[in-house]
């Protein structure tokens, strides 16, 4: 009777310590969970060599006197960590329209610091974007920007970079995209030689298979961006994913909308569900679009919406809803 009275105890003594291990782990920020991430294959692994996958929002353009800049607040991120439990965001620095970097280096680098202090301050990993569609034009102002980001974060596991959002459909992939992201490469890697870079690829994100026929070779940590909007991207576009995927392409939903790919229109939540699944299958981290109050499907806020955080049920539109639940509950 002894015997099986020891056993007993030594179960529920084992059962309340790996439940504590859970708790703390659950208390742990992503970056601190994950630490320095890595690619290997077509997934992003952990420092402990686990596949692993992060959700999150993305800001919307950082121009200045669009609107939406006012949401790149400490307490935004707080909020995003906290409440939202986030594990990653990704800072759109618009490079071009408006109000853009080349027009405002002060204004947007200064929201753009913000945004990337808060992430680490909060353990969340951050991408830090050149949100251009045009960005070989502007090939060594991005150069200086990159350079600039990874002097004074580069030795923080937390940061990602993203060089090129968006290239045209008719911005070739071989001759002009690839060639700027190996330009790119090579220049972050002369300050920063192992966090994640994230590659555009043509067509708006779209064309991943072009990419897997013509890879960046000689590269690590190297990501491709895939973006999607729910209610015009389906079946189509997942299977040029998985055969990019089935090819060893390593993925990244960078930037994703439960709308249509104008950012706009119908709201679609069983497409995006769909999508969901597909991410979860294949282990895809992915950031939403977008963190905004502008008066489209896609944006996550509405008008009354404070722009430092600590937002309710009433202060999110339906996208918003289901963005928020769906990061909630991703990892």
């Amino acid at each position: 009777m002894r015997c099986f009275q020891i056993v007993i105890a030594t179960f529920f003594l084992s059962f309340a310590f790996t439940q504590s291990a859970s708790a703390q782990d659950a208390a742990l920020s992503p970056v601190a969970k994950h630490g320095q991430l890595s690619v290997v294959g077509p997934h992003i692994r952990d420092e402990n060599g686990a596949i692993t996958s992060l959700a999150g929002p993305s800001f919307f353009w950082s121009n200045t006197g669009w609107g939406q800049e006012r949401f790149y607040t400490k307490g935004a991120v707080e909020t995003f960590a906290k409440d939202w439990y986030a594990g990653i965001i990704r800072v759109a620095m618009g490079a071009q329209g408006s109000g853009n970097y080349l027009e405002d280096k002060d204004g947007n680098l200064d929201r753009v610091r913000t945004v990337v202090n808060a992430a680490i301050e909060n353990g969340l990993y951050v991408i830090i974007d050149w949100h251009s569609h045009h960005a070989e034009k502007d090939i060594e102002e991005a150069k200086l920007f990159f350079t600039s980001i990874a002097q004074a974060y580069g030795e923080y596991p937390n940061v990602i970079y993203e060089i090129y959002n968006e290239p045209l459909d008719t911005t070739d992939w071989s001759t002009v995209v690839k060639p700027y992201a190996e330009e790119l490469i090579e220049t972050i890697r002369a300050v920063d030689p192992d966090n994640l870079i994230i590659v555009g690829t043509q067509s708006w994100d779209q064309d991943v298979d072009k990419a897997a026929d013509d890879p960046i070779t000689g590269e690590s940590n190297i990501l491709y961006a895939l973006h999607f909007y729910a209610a015009s991207h389906k079946g189509d576009l997942r299977k040029r994913a998985e055969y990019a995927i089935e090819k060893g392409l390593p993925l990244i939903i960078s930037e994703w909308g439960s709308v249509e790919y104008t950012g706009d229109g119908k709201f679609d939540k069983k497409s995006t569900l769909k999508w969901m699944d597909f991410a979860r299958k294949h282990r895809l981290s992915h950031l939403n679009w977008s963190v905004s109050d502008k008066g489209e499907t896609a944006s996550m806020f509405k008008p009354s919406a404070a722009s430092d955080g600590g937002w309710t049920d009433d202060d999110l539109t339906p996208s918003g809803k289901l963005v928020r639940d769906i990061i909630r509950d991703w990892e």
